[in-house]
Formats: structure tokens, sequence, C-alpha cells
């Protein structure tokens, strides 16, 4: 069965490009999370990260360049295609590139932008890969010393967290893992797969009666829980996943309504923190649908999870107006993600 979600037309994907395209070359305002050694470290933003400076911050400018690389890959005749090649080409020069690299390279910024933002700069590089184009490919190339920084040091960092984090802002576990999982098995990165796996049904597999009553926190844009499922039924098998399934949401299991998860509504969108939650219904939505395709074809299952997704979905779209750059900055992203089903595709050769 398929989601109630919209589809995307190229109507849409020029305005979402649009959104994109209004921010990748927006410095200000910026949120930078920069630690400072010596007064030289005192610098703009499109000193400090050359590439991604514009977005209000560093992983939104991250995926505004995977939103526009996925909707010019989809829709590549688009009216805003040509304006996004350009600026893509001018923004991944090796110049730029060699910039963002001196910055991850100082030793006291292992930790900056993970998990969030280094997972979604896997999935950029993972899209200029799948794209079998010129410019794409030369992306990918240039890229590729950001890619290496990002897989290592999730390798690195992984073995040792000895416990995950269920926040439902950046700093989320499942959610990373599940954009790294999906970048590792598209070009056979076997050690990261083998990795993410192991972590997940460590950090996960025992979980039973997840607690979606005390669902969302009042700044949140991922679920916790939804966000586990959606990456546990990566790593196992249908089967497995339905009987985990059983054990994490029973209430799946004991009603034929879908009146156990709603969207949630935003109080005031130009508050950038309480407009996480307008994100929130957009990645309910995906990982509902997530959730559903891991379970075996026949999962009565299914059909509830897809009409709670559509649900989220038909919420979280209203509000990607971009009329307040709080939400405007990156809830087009959430919109691609969505609507083009990217945490769905495993083959490097679907859309």
């Amino acid at each position: 069965m398929d989601s109630l979600s919209p589809l995307l037309t190229s109507d849409l994907s020029d305005r979402l490009a649009r959104l994109a395209l209004d921010c990748v070359d927006r410095e200000y305002p910026n949120h930078i999370v920069h630690l400072l050694n010596t007064d030289e470290d005192v610098a703009p933003p499109r000193e400090l990260t050359p590439v991604f400076f514009g977005c209000f911050d560093w992983h939104s400018a991250v995926h505004g360049h995977w939103t526009l690389v996925r909707l010019l890959r989809m829709f590549p005749d688009a009216v805003e295609s040509a304006v996004s090649r350009e600026v893509l080409n001018r923004h991944f020069t090796e110049d730029r590139i060699a910039g963002e690299l001196k910055y991850l390279d100082c030793p006291d910024r292992k930790g900056f932008e993970r998990p969030y933002g280094l997972a979604w700069l896997l999935q950029l590089i993972m899209e200029c890969r799948e794209w079998d184009t010129p410019d794409s490919q030369t992306w990918a190339e240039r890229l590729y010393p950001l890619e290496s920084v990002a897989w290592e040091r999730f390798a690195e960092w992984l073995p040792k967290l000895t416990h995950p984090v269920r926040s439902g802002e950046h700093s989320q576990t499942a959610f990373a893992l599940g954009l790294v999982f999906d970048w590792a098995e598209h070009i056979d990165h076997h050690e990261m797969r083998d990795l993410v796996s192991e972590r997940a049904v460590t950090f996960y597999g025992q979980d039973r009666n997840a607690p979606l009553a005390y669902e969302p926190s009042g700044h949140d844009f991922l679920s916790p829980a939804l966000a586990e499922a959606d990456l546990l039924r990566r790593v196992l098998s249908p089967a497995e996943f339905s009987h985990w399934l059983e054990e994490f949401l029973p209430q799946l299991g004991q009603t034929e309504q879908a009146d156990w998860l709603h969207p949630v509504t935003v109080s005031d969108p130009a508050d950038g923190k309480l407009a996480h939650l307008d994100g929130l219904n957009l990645s309910r939505a995906w990982m509902l649908e997530g959730i559903a395709s891991g379970l075996p074809a026949e999962d009565p299952r299914r059909e509830l999870l897809l009409t709670i997704a559509g649900h989220h979905a038909e919420a979280g779209l209203a509000s990607v107006t971009g009329e307040h750059y709080a939400g405007g900055h990156w809830l087009g992203s959430f919109a691609v993600y969505l609507l083009t089903k990217r945490g769905l595709q495993r083959a490097s050769n679907q859309l």
C-alpha cells in the first residue's frame, strides 16, 4: 500500500528548491557551534566553513545542499535547476572544500556536528555518488575527503558510545545511524554497515513498551521511539522486526484506529525551537512509512502505520511555507526526504 503523502511535482520541487536556494548563500543570521582556542579562530562563517556557511547553521547548510542535489536529480529540467546547478558548482570547488576540511581537521573539533551533521554529510555525498552525471560525479570526487572524515569519526566514536542518546533533537543516535547505514549499504562499506547494525541491536534490541505517551518533548523534531524502530527495520529481517515491534509498540496490535499518535501543532512558528514540532510531523511521517516497509507484506499493521503517516505528512507539509526563517531554513529538506522516500530506497539506481 502506498503512503498517503502527496506526490512530488515539478512545481512543488521548484518551491522546495527555492527554499534551499534562499538560504545556502545567506550567511546571517548564523548559529555557530564553534570552539575558540585563540583570537585567530574568530572569523565569519564564510571563512570558517566556506561551503556550508549559510542556512543558519552548518548541518542545515549540508542538508540544504543535499536538497538541491536530490531535486536536481529528480527534476533536471525544472525551472530552478539551472540556478541550483550553478550554486552547487560554485560551492563544491576544491578550494572551498579544502577550507571545510581544514576546519574539521582541528584536533579540538573531533565531535563537531556529530552525529547529526556528519550523517547528513554522508547523505549528501551518497546522493552525488548515486546520480551518474558528469557534474554529480565531480562533486562526489571533490567531497570525498569530507566523506572520509565523516565515516572515520563514526568508526572511532560508535564503539566508545556506551548508551544511545534518546533525545528528540540533533544529538539523537537512532536517526543519524539510519542515515549512516544507508550510506554504508550504498557504497558496500561492510565495516561501517556491520558496526551500525551491531550498535543498533545492542542499543535498542531489548527495548519494550515504547513510552510514546511521553512524547513529544517541546523542542523535538525527531521521535526517539519511532526513530529506533525505523533504524531496526533496516538491520533486522522482516520476521525479526515484526516480532520486535510487537513488543516495542504493542498498541499497534490492539486497535484498528489511528488514534494513538496524532500530529502536533506549533504555537509560534517564528520561534526556532518551537518550530521544531513542524519537523516532527514530517519525520514521524517518513519513520512510520519506514516501519511499515520493514514488516512482512501481509502484516495488517502496515495499513494502520501508513494511515497515521499520511496524517502527519499532511500536517507537516502544510508548515513548509518559508514564511519564517526559523523553519524555512530546514523544513524544506525534511519535506524532500519524505516526499522522495529517500529513506526507503536501498538500491543505488533508485530515485
